[in-house]
C-alpha cells in the first residue's frame, strides 16, 4: 500500500515532470511532504497568479506540460487569470489545488467554492479526485489532454482526506499517441484552389511554431514563393530574414500588411487561431475564399467559411501540399509582397538612431532590444501599448523566442514568466519587457527571481499610465479619461531585492545599457521612459493608409 500523494507524486515523476510551481496551504500539506522525497523541485512563488504564469510560460517553450499548484478557496481563485492566459495561448498546463475533506464539502465550510466548476470554463479538463485508486487515470489523462493539439489547461482537485488515505493503484504508462494524417482528397481540393490561385497568401498562427509545422512551412514558402504574415504568436514561424516573411498581422488599426490581404485571391491559413485575430479584422466582407489548414477543424465563423478544410497533423498536410507544388509548375504574381516586406523593412529603420534626448521612442526601444538579442534568446512581452510596438516592430528569427500573452491577453506575465524561460531555457538569454503598469501586478515575483538567482533582465516602459486604454480611448473619442498612476523609486525598489539596476533616459546609451543588464549574472532591471505620443501619430498615419503601398 501507498499513500496517496505518494502515488500522485510517482505518476508526476512518470509523465517527466520536473518542476512545480506555487504557493502551498494547509489542505496540500501530505502533496508537500510527497513532494520533499521526490525528484521534481517546488518553487515557492509570492502569488498563485505568478505561479501559473511560470507554468504557462513553461509550456509554451518546452511542449511539455508546465505545473502550478495553489491551495483551496483564495489559492484557487488566484491562479484563475494566469491559468486562463496558459489556456488561451495554448500552453500545455497542469493545474493542481487542494480542497476541504470530502466530509464537509456538503455543507457551507471556511474557505470552501466550487473550483472544478470555476477552472471548467478556462480548461480542457477540470476533476476532482473522489478515490486515490483513480489518481493513475486522472494524471495519465490529465497530462495527455493538456499536451494534445491545440494544447491547453487542465485542473486536478485533490481533497486533503483523500490526500491522507491509502491505495495500491500504479502509474500508468505513458505511450506517446501520433496525430493522425490530412485527408488525402482535402490535401487534393487545397492544392487545386492554390494552384489555381493568382496571388495567394498565407496566415500562419500560432500552430505554426509546434510539432515541427515552422520547418514545414518555410520549405513550403520556399517550393511556391508564397509569402506569409504571422500572427503575434507565430513570430519566428519564419524567419525575420527570410524573402517570404511578411512580418505581422493582427494590430487593430489597418496596418500596411492589409494590402496584401486585400489584394489575395486566396488566403491559406495555417495553425491559425481566431482568439489571436478574428477574421472579421482581415475579412470584413466574409468573401474571401479560404484554404484551412490544422490540427482540428475552423471555428465556426459567418466571416470564416473555407472552401476546404485540410485537419490533421499540420506539418504533414503542409509537408503534403508542399510536394504537390514541387511536381507543379505554378505562376503567383507575388509583387505586392515583395513590396509590403520591403516597406516593412524601411518601417523598421526608421528611429533606430534616434539622437534626440529625452523620452525614448518604441521603435528605438524595440530595435535596440532586437540588437541585443540573439536568433535563440527569448524575449518575453507582456500586455499594454508596449505590446502593440513589440508586435508591429519586434521580429524573430526562430519559434518560441517571442512569448507575447494574445489570447487572454492578460497583464503581468513578463516577470514571472522570464523566471520560468531562465529554468527551461538557461543556456540562451531572457528578457522581459512590460509597461510599468504590466510589471507591478507582479511585482512581488522580484523577490522569487532574486531568491532563484534567476538570470533574467526586466525592460519596463515608463510612462506613469495605462497607456494603451489612452491610446484606445483617443482614438475612439479623441480624448482620455484619467489613467495616470505613481511609480516607485526603481533605484530603491530593486536594491532592496537585490537586484542590479539601471534608469536609462538617453536614447543613445539605451543599447550599452541592454547589454551590461544581459551580461549580468542575475537579475537585472533597466527602466526607461517611454515616448507615447508615437502611439497616436501611428494611429493618424495609418489611418490614411489605402489598398496601396
Amino acid at each position: 500500500m501507498i499513500k496517496a500523494t505518494d502515488l500522485f507524486v510517482k505518476c508526476l515523476e512518470n509523465e517527466g515532470i520536473k518542476r512545480i510551481f506555487g504557493v502551498p496551504g494547509e489542505e496540500n500539506a501530505d502533496l508537500m511532504l510527497s513532494l520533499q522525497h521526490s525528484s521534481i523541485q517546488f518553487v515557492i512563488t509570492r502569488h498563485e497568479q505568478g505561479a501559473a504564469f511560470m507554468a504557462a510560460v513553461h509550456g509554451r517553450l518546452t511542449g511539455t506540460v508546465g505545473v502550478c499548484l495553489g491551495t483551496l478557496g483564495p489559492g484557487a481563485t488566484n491562479l484563475m487569470t494566469g491559468v486562463a492566459d496558459g489556456n488561451m495561448d495554448r500552453a500545455p498546463l497542469l493545474v493542481i489545488t487542494g480542497q476541504g475533506a470530502t466530509t464537509r464539502q456538503h455543507k457551507e465550510s471556511h474557505q470552501m467554492m466550487d473550483a472544478v466548476g470555476m477552472f471548467r470554463s478556462v480548461t480542457k479538463w477540470s476533476q476532482a479526485i473522489l478515490t486515490p485508486d483513480a489518481i493513475p487515470e486522472i494524471v495519465r489523462k490529465a497530462v495527455k489532454l493538456a499536451e494534445a493539439e491545440k494544447p491547453g489547461a487542465v485542473h486536478i482537485e485533490l481533497a486533503e482526506d483523500i490526500a491522507a488515505m491509502e491505495t495500491d493503484a500504479v502509474p500508468l504508462a505513458r505511450i506517446a499517441v501520433r496525430r493522425p494524417s490530412p485527408n488525402g482528397e482535402a490535401v487534393d481540393k487545397a492544392w487545386a484552389l492554390i494552384e489555381a490561385a493568382k496571388c495567394p497568401l498565407i496566415i500562419a498562427g500560432n500552430g505554426t511554431i509546434r510539432t515541427r509545422a515552422s520547418a514545414a512551412l518555410r520549405s513550403f514558402c520556399e517550393t511556391t514563393g508564397i509569402g506569409v504574415l504571422m500572427t503575434f504568436m507565430a513570430k519566428g514561424a519564419l524567419d525575420l530574414e527570410d524573402p517570404h516573411c511578411l512580418f505581422t498581422i493582427g494590430l487593430g488599426q489597418r496596418d500596411f500588411p492589409m494590402s496584401v490581404v486585400d489584394g489575395a485571391d486566396l488566403i491559406i491559413t495555417m495553425g491559425y487561431d481566431m482568439v489571436e485575430y478574428p477574421p472579421h479584422k482581415w475579412n470584413p466582407s466574409g468573401d474571401k475564399k479560404i484554404v484551412h489548414l490544422d490540427f482540428i477543424p475552423a471555428e465556426v465563423d459567418g466571416r470564416y467559411i473555407p472552401a476546404v478544410e485540410v485537419v490533421g497533423d499540420l506539418a504533414a498536410s503542409i509537408t503534403a501540399l508542399k510536394e504537390k507544388a514541387a511536381m507543379g509548375d505554378t505562376e503567383f504574381d507575388l509583387g505586392d509582397q515583395k513590396a509590403l516586406r520591403q516597406k516593412m523593412l524601411e518601417e523598421f529603420e526608421e528611429h533606430r538612431n534616434q539622437s534626440d534626448t529625452g523620452l525614448i521612442k518604441p521603435q528605438k526601444a524595440i530595435a535596440d532590444v532586437r540588437a541585443c538579442l540573439g536568433p535563440s534568446d527569448i524575449l518575453l512581452c507582456g500586455v499594454g501599448a508596449h505590446k502593440m510596438w513589440v508586435a508591429r516592430q519586434y521580429q524573430s528569427h526562430e519559434p518560441g523566442t517571442c512569448i507575447i500573452s494574445n489570447g487572454f491577453c492578460s497583464m503581468g506575465m513578463p516577470l514571472p514568466g522570464a523566471i520560468s524561460a531562465s529554468m527551461s531555457c538557461p543556456s540562451r538569454k531572457v528578457l522581459g519587457l512590460a509597461g510599468d503598469g504590466d510589471f507591478l501586478m507582479n511585482v512581488q515575483e522580484m523577490e522569487t527571481a532574486s531568491r532563484l538567482k534567476s538570470d533574467i533582465t526586466m525592460l519596463v516602459w515608463e510612462d506613469h499610465s495605462y497607456g494603451l486604454i489612452a491610446w484606445k480611448q483617443e482614438q475612439e473619442f479623441g480624448t482620455h479619461t484619467d489613467l495616470s498612476f505613481s511609480n516607485p523609486d526603481w533605484m530603491q525598489l530593486g536594491q532592496s531585492f537585490g537586484w542590479k539596476v539601471d534608469v536609462c533616459d538617453q536614447a543613445a546609451s539605451l543599447q550599452s545599457t541592454l547589454r551590461s543588464a544581459l551580461d549580468h549574472k542575475g537579475p537585472a532591471l533597466v527602466v526607461i521612459p517611454v515616448d507615447y505620443s508615437e502611439n497616436m501619430k501611428l494611429t493618424k498615419r495609418l489611418g490614411r493608409l489605402t489598398a496601396c503601398l
